[in-house]
């Protein structure tokens, strides 16, 4: 079996503790801020001070480690410190005004800056080592303004969330300092009191759930990207007091209201979102007990932590019990309790002490009464919300606290929602009311409480619905009347029945005669013994105020005895009640007539029907139908009220629009005397006016004339002078004429100058490119006279043989060749240009499809960029082919050309030298004369020179195509580059991309 976790006591501060913080440089460490403003650091190992850090003047609420352990800062509400963890000495100081206020100050995770955030919601981001201000944060915006009280921030530093008194939480991205994000809580949700990311090792620190802990004690997990709540933890009735989850997001400690300390798994949480944790598990254990000394009874109490594993199939809660080590075993008893308590020694401490201790009474009554804590049956019947019987309850029972009101409500309720007998039980609340009391900050275990309560010690209870139960105020008249026939037949000679002297005391549960601590004593006996134990302790009661009852005379003083506490000792009257339970016969003893104790079955609540069904139903019906006429009776009479309002409204309208009605009258009365005085008083100003109008006409009239006569004499005045102007203009403009025409030949003569210094300059230039020309043909053509000589020397040859027969056609042919020879290199050397402008073309062609090409696309595209760099790679190979095809044509046409004068020139001279074998033997007068041959030679020279011309005029007609195709080419290129010139200017922003 696996050990139990221990806890150890490392030091006794004496003082409170206001802060905790762990994680330091060595990790046996952690510091402690306690009450005396002073800041302590302890070890876990050797358990003993480590240092003592003085200097804040207010008690510290926040301490904040770095992550490298070796800083930390210390806040109050006045002032913020740094300090170095290896020395224990102060390194900075933050001081700020008294009317400002420190909120919080802390390390953000995973850097060397400090967040510091103040009361007036101003948030600052500071250099650990210079101190220097980083940035601000901007103010929230006013529609969702709330002022900050509790913040935290992602394992990645990125993210800052911070909430207050309202159900917003503002979301900052601390990277871009901007507001990017509110999520709105549910409207339960009033105060934010505590913020934590809940981290996860596979999100890189940058966390997405988000634990928020608001005013009702209940955490909240909740998506930060989805605002979708996950899972909670806490309930009303068990709240979180504060929280804090481990390093790795796997645990969730959490010290609750009541003071105890509850740890969950995270992992089972996420499984079993709805779930309420299960309630802290407190185990009681007594030691060996010594005669003699009632001070050797001990009771060890220790705490418990549980966990919330996945369920297993029989749904079973495993808990895990953190407790120290004690020494020796305990002895296994009879009658054990489901937490490990032992009944019969709880009995014998009872009897030894008469009550049980107050710090452990709760947890012991919970072990008796063996409450199952079925959490999801509770949730669903709280869920169907307030009762209709209980709605008014205040009116009825007008209770102080509306807290107690409300769990009272409540409790109610769900006994109502239980059984419909609860419904209509007019006692119920007087019986429930002490326990609500007494649980009111654990609904759950109130409500199973009171069910225990009506289901053993309420048996037979309404078998006479809606009568009080007569057959159990028979077993306690019975019993009274075997202890104590004088008191009973005092009763019975006043008129007062057991309704009267015992059914008080059983539906209130002896809450109104008995203080709150004789009231605990006397139910610690109660839940410890049969449900009989309760109609004893009513004839008790009764015996034990024997005396002043038989000097009772009138039944109000009995009602009033019966309804108001009394000076009666509770310990004498349980002990009566022990003394009735062993003397009261068997045959009137209620012990035979009660069942034994049954506790509520786990999972479900048992159904409770123990009760006329027949005339709750009918009572069921008559309040229905008597709510419904009610309700009817309600809906006619505010329909009527809302009549009368209507006609007292419309009334009040009427009266309000005749007497605005006639107050419109009268001030239009008042209003058109008024405008009669005002027309008589303005016929008054227009015959002045008139008047005064006649005056001025007779003087513009006047004033007119006069201004007739000096307009003329003006006018003349103005004619004469642009006379006189005009002969100035002209004597001006034959001056400037004069003045023009002189600068003007002038002018012509410096242009002619100009144009003749232009025209040698371009001579020299044009004679310059001629020889660069000339040089690079020269250049072109010695290769090729190279090539040639073997021809010459050949030529020589034949004109040696034939000089003085071929002159003339030798010049011919050498005139030709000539020319053909210039054609073809004049054709190369433009060849070769074509071509340069050609790659040169093709080249600014290629740079600037790519410009635009990365102009016009992002940068992203980088793989269409290399499609269009492939493309370009292959219409290079193409043009290098064409080229290629063009230069082997070219060679094949030169190597044809050479093919034909080399044949041809062997030809000739192989006829020079053999005449004769051309000859026939009958022609050899005309051989020897020498006309046959050079006829022959002609033709020859003649076909040779068609074929070298046709061949020239081919080569010609090619390169023209080709010139003109790379003319159009160029001109094509040119209007592309204008157009994407253009384009740019149209486009900068491509440019600056």
């Amino acid at each position: 079996m696996a050990s139990h976790p221990t806890f150890n006591l490392v030091q006794r501060t004496a003082q409170a503790c206001t802060a905790l913080a762990f994680n330091l440089h060595r990790k046996s460490e952690f510091l402690v801020a306690l009450a005396d403003y002073s800041v302590k650091c302890f070890d876990t190992v050797t358990k003993e001070l480590v240092s003592w850090m003085r200097g804040h003047e207010s008690s510290v609420f926040s301490i904040s480690v770095h992550g490298s352990g070796r800083y930390a800062i210390t806040t109050s509400s006045d002032t913020a410190q740094l300090w170095d963890l290896d020395t224990f000495q102060r390194k900075r100081k933050l001081n700020i005004l008294q009317s400002v206020g420190i909120q919080k100050v802390f390390f953000l995770p995973l850097s060397n800056t400090i967040l510091s955030c103040f009361k007036d919601n101003s948030i600052f981001a500071w250099e650990c080592d210079t101190l220097v201000c980083k940035y601000q944060l901007p103010a929230p915006p006013e529609s969702s303004n709330i002022l900050y009280k509790v913040f935290a921030v992602t394992r990645d530093g990125r993210i800052l969330a911070a909430g207050g008194k309202s159900n917003h939480i503002h979301l900052w991205c601390l990277e871009a300092k901007q507001l990017f994000r509110i999520i709105q809580m549910p409207t339960k949700v009033r105060a934010i009191r505590h913020l934590e990311f809940l981290p996860d090792s596979f999100d890189a620190g940058s966390n997405q759930v988000l634990g928020v802990l608001s005013q009702d004690g209940i955490m909240r997990f909740i998506n930060i990207q989805t605002c979708k709540l996950l899972f909670e933890i806490g309930s009303l009735d068990d709240g979180i007091s504060s929280s804090v989850i481990s390093p790795h997001g796997r645990y969730i400690a959490s010290i609750m209201e009541n003071g105890s300390l509850n740890i969950y798994s995270v992992q089972t949480l996420t499984k079993e979102i709805n779930k309420p944790p299960p309630p802290l598990v407190k185990v009681i254990e007594d030691l060996p007990k010594k005669k003699g000394n009632s001070g050797d009874l001990k009771v060890k109490v220790t705490s418990g932590r549980v966990q919330r594993p996945a369920k297993s199939r029989e749904s079973k809660t495993q808990t895990r019990i953190l407790k120290q080590d004690l020494s020796g075993s305990l002895e296994k008893k009879e009658s054990e309790l489901s937490d490990g308590l032992n009944k019969k020694r709880l009995q014998i401490l009872l009897k030894g002490y008469g009550e049980f201790p107050t710090k452990y009474r709760m947890f012991i009554w919970r072990s008796l009464l063996q409450l199952p804590e079925n959490h999801t049956a509770f949730s669903n019947l709280i869920d169907k919300g307030i009762h209709v019987a209980f709605l008014n309850l205040q009116k009825k029972y007008p209770v102080k606290s509306r807290k107690l009101l409300r769990v009272l409500q409540r409790t109610l309720s769900a006994l109502a929602h239980w059984s419909t007998i609860f419904s209509d039980t007019p006692y119920l609340p007087l019986l429930a009311f002490p326990f609500v009391k007494l649980f009111q900050n654990n609904q759950l275990i109130c409500f199973e409480v009171v069910a225990t309560l009506i289901i053993n010690w309420c048996q037979h209870w309404f078998e006479y619905f809606p009568n009080p139960p007569i057959n159990i105020l028979s077993m306690i008249e019975n019993v009274l009347a075997f202890h104590d026939k004088k008191l009973l037949q005092h009763f019975i000679n006043h008129d007062v029945t057991s309704q009267l002297y015992a059914w008080p005391l059983l539906e209130t549960m002896f809450s109104e005669v008995l203080t709150r601590e004789e009231w605990l004593k006397v139910f610690d006996n109660v839940f410890s013994n049969h449900p009989s134990f309760l109609l004893m302790t009513v004839v008790a009661y009764n015996i034990c105020s024997r005396a002043p009852l038989l000097n009772c005379k009138r039944k109000d003083d009995f009602e009033y005895f019966f309804h108001h506490r009394n000076n009666l000792d509770i310990s004498a009257v349980i002990r009566e009640v022990y003394r009735l339970l062993n003397t009261t016969p068997t045959d009137i003893h209620p012990d035979s007539m009660l069942d034994a104790f049954v506790a509520l079955t786990k999972g479900q609540y048992p159904v409770f029907n123990q009760y006329p069904k027949f005339i709750v139903d009918y009572q069921t019906q008559e309040r229905e139908r008597i709510r419904n006429d009610e309700l009817d009776y309600l809906r006619e009479r505010q329909a009527v009220e809302d009549m009368q309002a209507e006609v007292d409204q419309q009334r009040a309208e009427d009266e309000a629009w005749c007497q605005k009605q006639e107050l419109l009258r009268r001030a239009e009365e008042a209003r058109r005397e008024i405008l009669l005085q005002e027309e008589e008083k303005m016929i008054q100003q227009r015959q002045r006016l008139a008047a005064v109008r006649r005056e001025l006409k007779v003087k513009e009239m006047h004033l007119q004339d006069a201004a007739r006569r000096r307009l003329l004499q003006l006018q003349q005045d103005q004619h004469e002078m642009e006379l006189r102007r005009l002969d100035d203009e002209i004597e001006r403009k034959v001056h400037m004429r004069d003045r023009e025409i002189a600068a003007t030949a002038k002018d012509l003569e410096m242009r002619r100058l100009e144009l003749e210094s232009q025209k040698r300059l371009y001579e020299k230039n044009l004679s310059r490119n001629q020889e660069a020309v000339a040089k690079e043909m020269k250049e072109n053509a010695d290769a090729y006279r190279q090539k040639v000589d073997l021809e010459e020397h050949m030529f020589h040859r034949l004109i040696e043989t034939d000089q003085t027969q071929n002159q003339k056609i030798h010049k011919l042919i050498e005139e030709n060749l000539a020319k053909a020879e210039q054609a073809c290199l004049n054709t190369d050397w433009r060849i070769q240009a074509l071509h340069k402008q050609r790659c040169s073309d093709v080249h600014r062609n290629e740079c600037y499809q790519e410009i635009a090409k990365l102009l016009r696309k992002n940068r992203k595209k980088e793989i269409e960029v290399l499609n269009a760099m492939m493309d370009g790679e292959a219409k290079k190979w193409e043009e290098a082919e064409e080229k290629d095809f063009h230069l082997k044509s070219e060679k094949k046409t030169a190597a044809l050309s050479d093919t034909s004068r080399r044949w041809f020139l062997e030809k000739e001279i192989h006829d020079a030298q053999h005449p004769c074998d051309k000859v026939p033997k009958c022609r050899d007068e005309q051989v020897a004369s020498g006309c046959l041959p050079r006829t022959s030679q002609l033709n020859d020279i003649s076909e040779m020179e068609s074929l070298t011309q046709i061949s020239l005029n081919q080569r010609k007609m090619h390169w023209d195509a080709m010139e003109q195709d790379l003319m159009e080419r160029v001109r094509n290129l040119r209007q592309r580059l204008a157009t994407q010139a253009q384009n740019r200017c149209q486009t900068p922003h491509l440019l600056a991309t």
